[in-house]
């Protein structure tokens, strides 16, 4: 089975970051931390801590089970424990063992699977971002080997069985990173493949295809292998004036409510300026210059870096363990796979969207730098919002767009 071993590469770099994880968001403490910290000794940190961190209801709506207390951020949303060298100073006195779990592990994604832990990272570091996007092979074999998996075979359900996904969690995963390995197809269209197939094993779940999980894998790579999609995926044809509305309506969800920092502000505004969004615009023309930056710049640094998208979307697949999703750290034993997938192409159609309207503003002088300061301001501002995700995909049910069909023309280009 494949694992996500590059976050064991992960360091921070401490006061040489161009961002900081202490600014911009809630920071909480579970209860070991909290009263840890009850300990330290009688002084200037003591005192900054009890005065910057308050207890939570134990029944507070929407609390995480990790966070009995939570930091009272201060101006500009940063930690007032965050020291002038940019450093935490409960770390500076007492060393990383004293961190709390949420900014010790950060970036980080911690989960178990079959008792197995694993770590994905976030974006919204920009150490973290450079060490996904940027690396060539993310999945290289490590020195270690691989690792081996039994799962059940089944035999043919009746129709109206309900077959239980969660025993098939690993070659599910495996054939989900392969296909989004393969450069036999474009990227647009192994996401349509990925679309079929995730819908396909929804239907097996509720028990309404007489198959065994076996025969719809391989029944499924086959058809794979010899292209008989091809037809049918050219058919979808781009609309850009539509997928562009969806990146402007997707990137507007969280700007009334939430802290907007500088570096996603510098985003918005390039993006802004690479699409012509000014005085006079319209969609025609929006969409106009939308088309001539994908063309110009876009598509022609990505083919020659095919790497980059490919590790956004295989490190997307490890943050949000799909297509089964979790709630709470654990994985959904009944998921919606069909509406994971969209979640996971709407995340990706929103980033595409930014990257094209970055690159026509950046012009011949758009660099892998830029490449990663977007996806990382975009991914601290959003992913960081778990009401996003709710609020992306009621849009995109509101516009009939919560299909295979209607989320391929979001990323065709």
């Amino acid at each position: 089975m494949v694992r996500p071993g590059y976050s064991e590469r992960f360091a921070c770099i401490g006061p040489a970051c161009e961002d900081t994880c202490c600014v911009g968001w809630s920071v909480h403490f579970d209860q070991a931390s909290w009263e840890k910290y009850q300990t330290m000794p009688a002084g200037p940190l003591r005192s900054l801590i009890e005065s910057s961190v308050e207890r939570l209801p134990q029944d507070a709506p929407g609390k995480p089970p990790e966070a009995f207390a939570r930091v009272k951020m201060g101006p500009e949303k940063a930690c007032p424990i965050l020291n002038e060298q940019k450093l935490c100073q409960i770390q500076v006195e007492h060393g990383e063992e004293f961190l709390s779990r949420t900014c010790a592990i950060y970036p980080r994604i911690v989960h178990k699977i079959d008792g197995v832990e694993e770590k994905a990272l976030s974006l919204s570091c920009p150490e973290a971002a450079r060490l996904v996007l940027l690396t060539p092979n993310l999945l290289a074999a490590h020195a270690d080997g691989g690792e081996q998996m039994p799962w059940p075979e089944e035999a043919p359900g009746l129709a109206g069985a309900r077959v239980p996904m969660l025993g098939y969690f690993w070659p599910i995963r495996e054939f989900v990173l392969r296909l989004l390995a393969n450069r036999g197809y474009p990227l647009w269209q192994r996401l349509f493949l990925l679309g079929i197939f995730v819908r396909r094993l929804d239907a097996l779940a509720r028990g309404e295809v007489n198959r065994t999980f076996g025969e719809l894998l391989g029944d499924f790579k086959a058809a794979v292998d010899v292209g008989s999609l091809r037809a049918s995926m050219e058919t979808i044809q781009p609309d850009l004036p539509l997928q562009l509305e969806m990146v402007l309506r997707l990137a507007s969800l969280q700007l009334p409510r939430s802290f907007v920092g500088e570096r996603f502000q510098q985003v918005a505004r390039a993006f802004a300026a690479g699409v012509g969004n000014g005085p006079g615009a319209t969609m025609a023309s929006l969409a106009e210059r939308y088309a001539g930056a994908h063309e110009r710049f876009y598509a022609p640094f990505f083919a020659v870096r095919p790497h980059i998208l490919e590790n956004l979307l295989i490190n997307a697949v490890f943050r949000m363990l799909f297509p089964f999703g979790h709630a709470a750290g654990k994985l959904h034993a009944e998921p919606d796979m069909a509406r994971e997938f969209a979640l996971l192409a709407t995340q990706f159609a929103l980033i595409k969207g930014l990257l094209i309207g970055v690159a026509g503003f950046c012009g011949g002088g758009f660099t892998e730098e830029q490449v990663v300061f977007t996806v990382q301001a975009a991914s601290k501002h959003f992913e960081h919002h778990p009401q996003f995700l709710e609020e992306a995909h009621a849009v995109l049910v509101s516009c009939e767009l919560d299909n295979v069909r209607g989320l391929t023309m979001l990323i065709r280009n």
